[in-house]
């Protein structure tokens, strides 16, 4: 409470036995002592989408947790709907998903601090978890499970510092006369169906480029929103307005199709042809 200026800290609990549903309320105090809040058992099972689960989402001002990720489009919409902000987990994969994408592209919500590579330590209680069904996990000292989950990462919409941090680049497009060498064109080649670059890893953006370029969705874990505008991605719901109606949404290079791709454009590119100076990275 301290640290973090809490006023009241309320925590939901959902159990499929309604009767062992309850929520904890904190109002300052040690909140690692469980004995000294307030114990309020539910009606229902304590589902996020309950009458009374609304009413402490409407009291609070932030919610922070780990929503299953099965109803995650479910849950986001509903802290959209109560204007709520958030620091919560989700899949990775949930950057395309028709529901999140456009709220990513719009800056309604971000990608937090963890960066994509790796994975995410969970706890599981042992009444609870199957160790026969997984293939690598630790025991903690009071018995729990702890599973590395991979592909998992934060979304917030909260300002963060990240968000502000320009990503270093350092490879070039052009010539020093403004021409493109055939090297660029190999490394860099167009799609069959659209009118950009592929840019295969997100360190090999050119920083010179001034056009439309599909990168891996891994690049939203570096995307500054002042360096780079989000133009859309290669699934229909995310159709960039440049990408015409009657092609297949699919990335393709040489007539194959890629991996879901971000399609983007620096607000502010290297001149073309000018030398590149790193003079304050030294």
């Amino acid at each position: 409470f301290g640290v973090y200026g809490l006023k009241k800290l309320i925590s939901t609990h959902y159990e499929s036995d309604d009767s062992a549903s309850y929520a904890m309320v904190y109002e300052g105090g040690d909140d690692t002592d469980i004995s000294v809040g307030e114990r309020i058992d539910l009606i229902g099972d304590g589902d996020f989408r309950s009458d009374e689960c609304i009413e402490f989402l409407k009291e609070s001002d932030i919610v922070v947790t780990n929503p299953p990720f099965s109803l995650f489009r479910e849950y986001v919409a509903q802290l959209v709907e109560y204007d709520k902000k958030f620091l919560i987990i989700g899949n990775m994969n949930a950057i395309t998903y028709k529901e999140i994408f456009p709220l990513l592209k719009d800056g309604v919500m971000r990608t937090g601090y963890k960066r994509f590579g790796g994975g995410m330590k969970m706890l599981f209680s042992p009444e609870r978890f199957d160790p026969t069904k997984v293939k690598k996990y630790e025991i903690a000292d009071d018995g729990w499970y702890i599973i590395e989950i991979m592909g998992v990462i934060w979304y917030t919409n909260l300002d963060i510092d990240k968000r502000h941090e320009d990503l270093f680049l350092s490879a070039t497009y052009y010539k020093k006369d403004g021409s493109v060498p055939q090297a660029s064109l190999d490394r860099w080649p167009r799609y069959d169906n659209y009118d950009a670059i592929e840019v295969s890893k997100v360190k090999d953006i050119p920083v010179d480029y001034e056009g439309v370029m599909g990168v891996p969705i891994t690049f939203l874990d570096k995307y500054n929103p002042e360096q780079f505008e989000l133009l859309g991605c290669s699934l229909n719901f995310g159709r960039p307005k440049e990408w015409p109606e009657d092609t297949n949404m699919a990335a393709i290079v040489g007539g194959k199709k890629l991996y879901k791709r971000l399609f983007i454009r620096a607000r502010h590119p290297h001149p073309a042809g000018m030398p590149v100076v790193f003079d304050e990275y030294e």
